[in-house]
This record gives C-alpha cells, structure tokens and sequence, in this order.
C-alpha cells in the first residue's frame, strides 16, 4: 500500500478552485521527487513517529487547523494524526483509508513486498503487486487489452522511488496499529471514498461504521480500484462540493446543465439532497460513473 499522497488545506491563504485557501501536499521521507536514499542506519520512523511530523510541519508554517486528505496508507496517517490533535483538524477526506492493524494476509504480502524491495529493489514484480492494490483490472489491463495511459504513467513514477525509502515506509505501514477505538473520539467532519475493487473496501466500510454517523459519510465509487483520485476522480466531485459547503469554504459556480457535464445538476442522485449528517445533505451512497 505504498501510496503516500498526503494534502493540508489551509483556510488563511489563496487557491484557484477554492477562495481563501492554500494547499500544502505532503510526502514521508524519503518519497518527494528527486529525494535521494536515505541512509540505511537512519532510524525508521513507526507511524507515530510520522503523525508526529505533521504537527512540527504545521508549527513550521504557523498553521492553526487544517483540512486533511489522504489516500490509503497516507489517510491512516492523517486519521492517526486527527486523533491525537483534534483542535488541529477541521476535517478529513479519506480516500481507501486504513484503520486496523494488517490482517495475516495483509501482513505476509506486505513482507513479500519488503523482500523484493530489499533483494531486487523497484523490480517489475514488486510494480505488479502496487498496482494490484491501486487500480482496478479495468485499468490495468489484460492480455487483449493494453493498460492505461495512468497506469503507465504510475509505474514510471515508481521507477524514480529508491528501494530503500519504499522499504523503510512499508516496514512502519506493516507494523501499524489498530486505532479503531481512537475514530469514536474524533468530531471533525469526515468524508470516505472508496472503490468498490480496492482490496481495501472492507477495511473502509469497517472505518465509517466506527465513526459518529453525524459527522460522516461515505461514497463508493463502482468500478473502481483503490486510487479513486486518480482512477475516476470526477466522481469526488459533487460530494467534494458539499462537504466544502458544509465548512463555507466552496464558492459555488454555474455550470452547464449538459449530461456530460459531473457538475451538472441533473447528475446529482436525489440521495444526495436528503437532510442527513454534517450539513452536507450526504448520506452513505454507491455512485455509478
């Protein structure tokens, strides 16, 4: 689960989509562009250790409470992070989450994965095994069809990863905690996609059940691996627009009423527009793309 996107959004500055914000994006050690190989004496942080991080991030740019959005191993981090400072959470956007410790099998692929790593490094097999976890097969293509452009453009992204920075993260995911009973303390508004192929569906359904249905809601993405950012992104779109509403940080637009058009509203479902939890009239829904 070697997936590391981690993004704060500030309500004091600037953006282009949202006014009044700025959005900071955030790596471990060792996974920003260009980074070189940590060395191998270093410590390696445990997944406190990277929660930690963040609040000295926040402290350095002189943040009071941020958004947070994370996608699978990345959003453990940040919910790790909500619970141990909730007065510098406004609220989560969690795609694919992680809450439990790993599972046995979870476990045992994990230190299959870390093997290569340290044996053959980045190899072919070990990029076969991410995007099995990433990407649905639709596009990840077969034998008759080619894979996608995405997937294509992911696994030369993985090419630029040192060995050792992908072994050090995946060695603190795989000892990682279970912080099921820490989500009953968190009141931030709380927003979870998933797609209904990620290996990791279960583990986000178990997620929302353990969190106060008042301030969360969840969206599954059908046909749809685990990478719902990047896979179909345009299906977080108008449950984005509402949960940001809910926070009066979305300026809402007019958008054509085109079908083709994600935004438009003869696109939204009428569960949508039910008065349910967090303001956002959302309630748990399955969206068709």
């Amino acid at each position: 689960m070697s997936c590391f996107q981690g993004l704060f959004f500030c309500p004091e500055a600037a953006s282009l989509l949202l006014h009044n914000f700025c959005i900071y994006h955030i790596s471990p050690p060792g996974h920003e562009l260009g980074a070189a190989a940590i060395c191998p004496d270093d410590h390696v942080p445990s997944v406190e250790d990277l929660a930690d991080q963040i609040i000295e991030i926040l402290n350095y740019f002189r943040l009071d409470s941020v958004m947070c959005m994370g996608v699978m191993a990345g959003a453990y981090i940040l919910s790790l992070f909500a619970i141990k400072y909730r007065e510098r959470v406004l609220g989560l956007i969690l795609v694919s989450p992680l809450c439990k410790a790993p599972s046995w099998s979870e476990w045992f692929y994990n230190k299959v994965m870390s093997n290569l790593l340290y044996y053959y490094g980045v190899c072919g097999l070990l990029k076969e095994c991410l995007l099995q976890r990433y990407f649905s097969k639709d596009v990840r293509g077969n034998a008759e069809v080619p894979e996608s452009e995405l997937v294509q453009a992911c696994r030369k992204l993985l090419d630029e990863r040192k060995s050792i920075n992908v072994f050090r993260f995946l060695h603190a995911i795989n000892e990682r905690p279970d912080i099921t009973d820490g989500l009953k303390t968190l009141k931030c508004r709380t927003l979870i996609f998933v797609g209904d192929s990620s290996p990791f569906h279960s583990e986000a359904i178990h997620m929302t059940s353990k969190l106060d249905r008042r301030y969360s809601a969840l969206v599954e993405v059908q046909a749809c691996g685990s990478m719902v950012t990047e896979e179909q992104p345009h299906a977080m779109l108008i449950p984005m627009e509402y949960f940001l509403m809910g926070y009066g940080l979305y300026r809402p637009s007019f958008f054509s009423d085109s079908p083709k058009s994600p935004l438009s509203p003869s696109c939204i479902s009428p569960e949508l527009l039910s008065p349910e939890s967090m303001g956002l009239k959302l309630k748990p829904i399955k969206t068709r793309v």
